[in-house]
């Protein structure tokens, strides 16, 4: 499986890189925002979305790790719908809740706890943190596009469409 969790067109102009945290509410409502853009934009956009949790924070870490692993033992369709699950749910996260979303979202609950026992999938979410601390990100939610920061208002959903559309070749 994938490491990388994508959403929309391989062929799009414009990639959208989103790094979110499970426990963290603005985190959630991005990921609305962007289920938003997805629809406005259509195929002009690719969605990448990559883990930040905060740092220090084991649940958080605990999350995402649970997320890296439906990815892995189910796919990227498994995943989002881990994801979407996950920021619907962000008052009940424990171990336990995470099996059952991941059984819901199409993954055997026992290989994920596995993974989350045994800290398999612990490396690629440090590694995407990293990434995004290298970044300039220090804390979710934070935006790229086409490898650059997005600094412009991403919680007005019709100013964020009107600001990827003037950075980038999106036809209106």
């Amino acid at each position: 499986m994938t490491a990388e969790h994508t959403r929309g067109s391989s062929e799009a102009v414009v990639t959208l890189v989103s790094y979110g945290d499970y426990r963290c509410a603005l985190s959630a409502f991005a990921s609305h925002v962007i289920d938003v853009v997805l629809a406005e934009l259509g195929d002009s956009i690719r969605v990448v979305f990559r883990n930040l949790p905060r740092y220090g924070d084991a649940a958080a870490l605990t999350t995402a790790e649970a997320a890296e692993s439906v990815a892995e033992r189910a796919g990227n369709a498994a995943f989002w719908r881990m994801h979407a699950i996950m920021f619907a749910n962000q008052d009940a996260l424990e171990i336990d809740d995470l099996l059952g979303y991941a059984r819901a979202a199409g993954a055997d609950p026992r290989q994920v706890a596995d993974d989350l026992a045994s800290g398999a999938m612990r490396a690629r979410v440090l590694r995407q943190a990293e990434g995004a601390r290298r970044a300039g990100a220090i804390e979710a939610p934070a935006f790229f596009v086409n490898g650059r920061p997005f600094d412009a208002d991403w919680m007005d959903v019709d100013a964020f469409v009107h600001a990827l559309r003037r950075q980038t070749p999106i036809p209106s």
